[in-house]
């Protein structure tokens, strides 16, 4: 598993394009508004419409973007309780680099074990 860091003040779609990272052509990608542009990456990808001044957005659009919301709200829940859980998710790695994913991986199981 590769690992991409970045300056603090990098956005992370700065930092996913330049990792040039595969997706597999099936995997359903949801991202926030601030991935625009990623459907020339990725074409399975659902990101919320954003409106403009002069093209306020449909019903279609605003329904769209709030099923999009509640599905992305519980991923960004349960980011934040393994994070809150376990503090490795939140502060600096200190380790070797080589060994990251495998951590990272194993406390995503414990958690995904937990809550099941």
């Amino acid at each position: 598993m590769a690992v991409f860091q970045g300056k603090g003040s990098e956005h992370d779609f700065s930092i996913f394009k330049r990792g040039k990272i595969k997706l597999h052509e099936m995997l359903i990608l949801l991202a926030d508004s601030g991935f625009q542009g990623i459907e020339d990456l990725h074409q399975a990808c659902w990101i919320p419409h954003k409106k403009s001044k002069n093209k306020p957005l449909s019903n279609e659009q605003k329904r769209i973007n709030k099923a999009l919301s509640s599905v992305r709200v519980c991923v960004e829940h349960a980011i934040r309780r393994a994070a809150k859980r376990f503090k490795i998710f939140s502060t600096r790695y200190r380790n070797k680099r080589k060994r990251h994913g495998l951590r990272m991986s194993l406390l995503c199981g414990i958690y995904n074990f937990d809550i099941s």
